[in-house]
């Protein structure tokens, strides 16, 4: 096997079938269709600014995310489009590109299958190489060979039948979950293949790392104040341990970084704009990382609830967002949970805390 005795993606897919008799192979196809668009999308993201692709479009528009979009973006999207829509395996999608649920051309048949997905998130980053990835989510359609509704992308993340990310870095990896656990395949560029590098990835319950964007703690909640000072007072704090904070920008590389090594990631809701319950989107961000999270072993959550049994209201729902290692996961809900208090008591942390609130 000239892949070192390690299964291809494509061997992975037809085992997975097996376990299934009455499958028909059209969740394998989709699967396929969308590990070749995120091919195509690593090669453009690696040739950068050579091939142009680098900065704003020009006389650049503004998504329905309100962000004018980059180059990468729009590329991006087409790819997902265009691997997805002619197979008769989709009713139809749904991307943070477009405002409205994509119905495909009339030429081509309708599944029974909806396709989710965030072209390139962290696209912010690719002027400067940071990585950045692209996330799909896969849900039954409510009436196959029909067009898809919008209302029937409103499903809660427990009906997910697949999700993944694939990760544009110093190597290029997808990262799967049929619900039998969470896999690594690392694309071999030689073969073209993807190739299962880190099978049944485990987030270890306990850690001593978590990530978040400390420029918004003016407008956290009582609780995630409480936390991270708590993780920032050392072995001298509460917790009697030290932690380290990361913050990417990226949410398929924070993501990437806890699945590998284990870690606890936040963009909870906060008062920024008290009209958006959260930054990042439900449908093709958090509840596909979600997933991927607890078949792992991990946790995902609103901060309150589990992330997989929100209800969506819309296709574009934002949402607070906290996953990772199960242990910090439960603390931060358990600290939502009690009355608010304040926590800020130490000469470092307290009301001159770094991201306690001052009154006067």
């Amino acid at each position: 096997m000239p892949t070192g005795g390690r299964p291809t993606l494509t061997q992975f897919l037809i085992e997975e079938r097996r376990r299934h008799p009455d499958a028909t192979g059209d969740l394998n196809a989709l699967v396929t269709d969308v590990s070749l668009a995120c091919k195509a999308i690593s090669r453009k993201v690696a040739f950068g600014a050579l091939a142009d692709m680098l900065g704003k479009v020009q006389d650049a528009t503004v998504n329905v995310q309100g962000e004018e979009q980059k180059t990468l973006d729009v590329v991006s999207n087409a790819m997902f489009l265009r691997a997805a829509e002619w197979g008769g395996i989709v009713a139809g999608m749904v991307s943070e590109e477009m405002e409205q649920v994509y119905h495909l051309p009339k030429e081509f048949p309708r599944g029974k299958y909806l396709l989710l997905f965030d072209p390139l998130d962290g696209s912010s980053n690719t002027d400067v190489n940071v990585s950045v990835g692209s996330i799909f989510s896969v849900l039954r359609a409510a009436t196959p060979g029909e067009d898809a509704k919008p209302e029937d992308f409103l499903q809660p993340g427990v009906q997910q039948v697949c999700a993944g990310y694939a990760i544009y870095g110093p190597s290029t990896m997808l990262v799967l979950t049929l619900g039998t656990g969470t896999h690594a395949f690392t694309l071999d560029p030689q073969l073209g293949e993807w190739v299962l590098s880190h099978p049944n990835l485990k987030i270890p319950a306990k850690t001593r790392e978590f990530a978040i964007n400390a420029s918004n703690s003016r407008f956290w909640e009582p609780a995630v104040k409480r936390y991270v000072d708590e993780c920032l007072a050392g072995q001298t704090g509460p917790r009697g341990a030290d932690f380290n904070m990361r913050w990417i920008a990226s949410l398929v590389a924070e993501t990437h970084r806890i699945l590998m090594r284990g870690g606890v990631f936040m963009y909870p809701r906060d008062n920024k704009d008290p009209a958006k319950h959260g930054r990042l989107r439900l449908l093709y961000e958090a509840n596909p990382i979600s997933m991927l999270v607890e078949q792992a072993g991990g946790m995902a959550s609103t901060g309150r609830k589990r992330m997989l049994e929100v209800q969506p209201e819309s296709i574009h729902q934002r949402i607070g967002f906290i996953f990772g290692s199960s242990e910090e996961v439960s603390r931060i809900e358990g600290y939502h949970h009690e009355e608010p208090q304040d926590t800020f008591k130490s000469p470092l942390f307290g009301k001159r805390g770094l991201f306690a609130t001052t009154t006067i």
